[in-house]
């Protein structure tokens, strides 16, 4: 009877542990998956405004308010975009000052907490950047997504795809120069982003599901006369325009691929934006687990477009080694997998899907050169 009780207790604390352990999972991986789109990215510190100008703003000194290029600032009911460093304007040795571009939303006074953030623009391209667009609803997998449609005369179309922690205005950073060489660009929003239906699960695939909903966008691209699309994404955004490339019913459109800042390795990327959100690091490998039973089986990006025959449209990728949330090496390695059809462009000093900002000219030069002879 003394055995019986053991062994009862015993597989009940087991059961128990289990079920804690489950549990534990599931809500390590709701932290990590379970978190709109438009959610600024972890691991950006919030700045301290100090002071203002009328060309320029103090902020906190810290790594990432130092880094170079053009930036937007975020903070509640606040979006501005700030410029390069002012190396020599007077600051004291805990603050930095930049030139401040403009004031796009709200007053930027002293005291104000904000995050910098890759997007520039607020608004549709019409209010944003005085182009015209359309305004338009791409038929969706799980419903009708919406989008925007700045036209232009050629019949290459461009299909820009956000990532995580940013929404359908980031894309508008390239828009200009995709206009001013005519082409169209479509900006469509995908599962879970606001507007467009949720996921069925509630939960970001870091691009495995969403990839379906830029094939929707390829489909409406030709039945709105595209002859061809380029695919051009940043983050999963840049995921999803690989997979479809690699499995969309309509891949013969494709005509190139831009990818910046890929998530190439979803279980490194996964944990590294869970250990971001705070996860604690004994839970992370029940977050992978919890996740991975909840999203599905996800296959090796990498290996699957390094298959024989796999990939046979030329590729831009854009990324940089001191991106913390979808590592560089994978980049490094496809490229090398694909001498020829893969072209590498290396930005350093870059945050996750930032590369445009940091360098904007180099940036747009190596997309025209791209661009060039697919148009």
């Amino acid at each position: 009877m003394r055995t019986a009780q053991a062994t009862a207790v015993a597989v009940t604390t087991l059961l128990g542990l289990g079920a804690a352990s489950v549990a534990a999972g599931r809500y390590a991986s709701d932290v990590a998956l379970k978190v709109p789109s438009a959610q600024p990215l972890p691991g950006d510190p919030r700045l301290t405004v100090h002071a203002t100008g009328p060309d320029r703003v103090t902020l906190t000194r810290d790594l990432a308010s130092l880094r170079p290029g053009t930036y937007g600032i975020e903070g509640r009911g606040l979006h501005a975009v700030v410029g390069p460093v002012l190396d020599r304007a007077p600051h004291t040795a805990d603050t930095v000052v930049r030139r401040l571009e403009r004031v796009e939303l709200g007053v930027l006074a002293p005291g104000a907490r904000v995050r910098l953030t890759p997007q520039l623009h607020r608004g549709t391209p019409t209010g944003a950047l005085g182009l015209a667009h359309e305004d338009t609803e791409i038929p969706g997998e799980l419903g009708p997504l919406p989008a925007w449609l700045v036209h232009a005369p050629r019949a290459t179309w461009v299909i820009a795809l956000h990532g995580l922690g940013t929404t359908r205005e980031h894309p508008l950073n390239v828009v200009p120069f995709y206009h001013r060489r005519k082409v169209p660009v479509l900006i469509p929003a995908y599962r879970g982003d606001e507007g467009a239906p949720p996921a069925p699960d509630g939960l970001s695939h870091l691009g495995d599901s969403e990839w379906r909903d830029v094939d929707a966008a390829i489909r409406y691209a030709v039945r709105r006369g595209a002859a061809k699309v380029v695919l051009h994404g940043w983050g999963t955004g840049a995921s999803m325009a690989l997979r479809a490339a690699l499995a969309s019913g309509v891949r013969d459109r494709i005509s190139g691929i831009v990818l910046d800042s890929p998530v190439l390795d979803w279980e490194v990327a996964f944990h590294n934006l869970a250990a971001a959100r705070h996860v604690p690091g004994p839970l992370l490998p029940l977050a992978v687990r919890a996740a991975q039973g909840r999203t599905g089986v996800h296959d090796d990006l990498l290996a699957a477009a390094s298959a024989p025959g796999a990939l046979d449209v030329p590729v831009l990728l854009l990324h940089g080694p001191e991106d913390t949330l979808a590592p560089w090496e994978p980049s490094v390695e496809l490229a090398a997998r694909h001498p020829g059809l893969v072209t590498l462009q290396t930005v350093r000093d870059a945050p996750h899907a930032s590369l445009w900002n940091a360098d904007p000219t180099r940036y747009e030069e190596g997309l025209r050169r791209f661009l060039t002879p697919l148009l």
